[in-house]
């Protein structure tokens, strides 16, 4: 009898030791951390893709206790997006500073003509910034910050002639976005409209557009590489476009010690390099559709770069006076410093 219950007590022990193993397995399964993330560009888009490629680094380095699930749709419009990660509608995010007027005043000084030839210089350049302005942190409440970057240079695209003089600018009509595009435009003293881009390549087929300002990533985006026969870049770009990458701050606290940790370690530059170096890439692919298809590329002579600095001035001092009303100490010796900064990057 004894024998029989020394037997059954060590079975139970065993039976015991094994549930707990399958309970430990099944508890580290349902303690999988899973934060739901959205993009309001397609799927193919390189932002996207950016954002797929930090989630799977992620992935694999919390080995598997945390993962992303990135919504079959956007759970915003572009414009709501910084909202929607503020408010826990979604976890993670991208957005760009633009869509959201006079929200973003200091982090515009990544927005100005001829910062840097590449994305990923200009994006690194403006990390380094927001990290020695708590302004432009400051901007950002409400959502864990996890890195800013920009895209890359801005080109002057259009159907119709080669831009040889500043005055060939002024003959043309030109499709622009709104934010720094149109703020561009007016300051130069060129004929834009400010629609969708979406819109692009109705208006230049159509020919109510003559041409378009965009990177050269949107061409493929947008489907003009056919349409447009010249192209005239700047040195630095002509504009650029800030964006910033966020997570939900209550779940960024809430998350797992190690789970944290890792993702401090994927933000601040090495997320902007992400994102910045993805949009080289798409910029890389665009230029050679754009060569492919016979597209007159003319750099803009020494005139034609001085024209648009003296005429886009007062742009730069009415940001300066906004940016430093909230907060941003002597703005423009910001601006000069990331400038600095991103021709160090070079």
């Amino acid at each position: 009898m004894e024998g029989r219950l020394a037997v059954s007590s060590i079975s139970l022990a065993r039976v015991a030791c094994l549930m707990a193993v399958v309970w430990g397995l099944c508890g580290s399964a349902m303690a999988q951390v899973v934060i739901t993330a959205s993009s309001w560009l397609p799927p193919g888009h390189a932002l996207s893709e950016a954002q797929k490629e930090w989630c799977a680094l992620l992935e694999r380095k919390t080995s598997g206790k945390a993962r992303c699930q990135v919504l079959a749709r956007a759970a915003s419009s572009p414009a709501g997006a910084f909202d929607a990660v503020r408010t826990g509608q979604v976890d993670l995010s991208f957005m760009a500073h633009r869509f959201t007027p006079g929200r973003f005043i200091g982090a515009q000084m990544a927005e100005f003509p001829f910062l840097g030839d590449g994305a990923e210089q200009v994006s690194v350049g403006f990390q380094r910034s927001l990290a020695r302005h708590p302004a432009l942190q400051d901007e950002h409440k409400g959502v864990k910050l996890l890195a800013v970057f920009a895209q890359g240079p801005g080109v002057a695209f259009n159907t119709r002639r080669a831009l040889l003089r500043w005055d060939d600018l002024l003959l043309l009509k030109w499709r622009v976005d709104a934010g720094a595009p149109f703020e561009l435009g007016k300051a130069l003293g060129l004929n834009v409209t400010a629609t969708a881009p979406t819109e692009s390549y109705e208006l230049l087929t159509t020919g109510v557009m003559d041409g378009t300002l965009f990177p050269a990533e949107a061409v493929e985006s947008f489907k003009i590489d056919r349409l447009v026969r010249h192209a005239t870049t700047f040195p630095g770009g002509l504009y650029n476009t800030s964006y910033a990458f966020v997570l939900n701050a209550a779940r960024y606290e809430a998350l797992p010690a190690e789970v944290r940790q890792v993702v401090d370690e994927l933000s601040g530059e090495f997320a902007a390099r992400l994102f910045g170096q993805a949009w080289d890439r798409a910029d890389r692919r665009g230029l050679a559709y754009l060569q492919a298809n016979g597209v007159v590329f003319t750099k803009a002579d020494a005139a034609m770069v001085k024209a648009v600095s003296e005429r886009t001035m007062p742009w730069v001092d009415a940001w300066a006076r906004a940016a430093e009303a909230r907060g941003l100490k002597d703005p423009k010796k910001a601006l000069a410093e990331l400038r600095a900064e991103i021709a160090r990057l070079r």
